[in-house]
């Protein structure tokens, strides 16, 4: 039961976005812009991969479930999350998204670690300045949600196949569109 009045049968950080909309209204157009527009390196999976990365990281099972389903079905390669953080040197990955996502895990556990090393590693694989902004700036987001979702005590459904409608709805409509359909119902 979360630790504030929230709908029960919201999951997450949806009965949050549902409960406080003009909060809501931000957080979601944040997660659209970095995740679903356009970006000159990084894929829209590639960006949702390194969204799950850092929620499981984080122990967040909503987070992780959701943004990992999503990179993984758009990739093909279900079980890549958490091969990575089992193993990052033998996930599926490229070498460019494991020198990206070793950035991601150190802004997750300590940002001042991330070092001039680690970007001009990720630079040596092709890494624009572009894509090592957006994964620190993804990871950050990250942080923030999982712990607002997590701080807050939200429902977190443990069968993940609970999580299988919003991965199909977010693939279709966008968080934005999906904060639409939540708020209309």
């Amino acid at each position: 039961m979360a630790h504030i009045a929230l709908d029960p049968e919201l999951p997450g950080i949806v009965g949050l976005l549902k409960e406080y909309p003009a909060t809501a209204q931000r957080l979601v157009e944040l997660a659209e812009h970095m995740l679903r527009v356009d970006s000159p390196g990084l894929s829209m999976a590639e960006r949702e991969i390194i969204a799950g990365y850092v929620a499981r990281l984080g122990n967040c099972t909503f987070c992780e479930l959701s943004h990992a389903k999503i990179g993984e079905k758009l990739l093909g390669k279900p079980g890549l999350v958490a091969q990575a953080v089992c193993d990052l040197e033998s996930a599926d990955l490229t070498p460019l998204m494991k020198a990206l996502l070793r950035i991601a895990g150190k802004v997750h556990a300590a940002p001042k670690s991330v070092s001039a090393a680690d970007v001009e590693a990720a630079r040596r694989l092709g890494a624009s300045d572009r894509e090592i902004h957006d994964t620190v700036l993804i990871a950050a987001m990250f942080c923030m949600y999982y712990r607002y979702v997590d701080g807050l005590g939200t429902l977190t459904p443990d069968d993940p196949s609970a999580y299988d409608e919003g991965v199909d709805g977010t693939i279709d409509k966008g968080y934005v569109g999906r904060l639409r359909d939540l708020l209309e119902s």
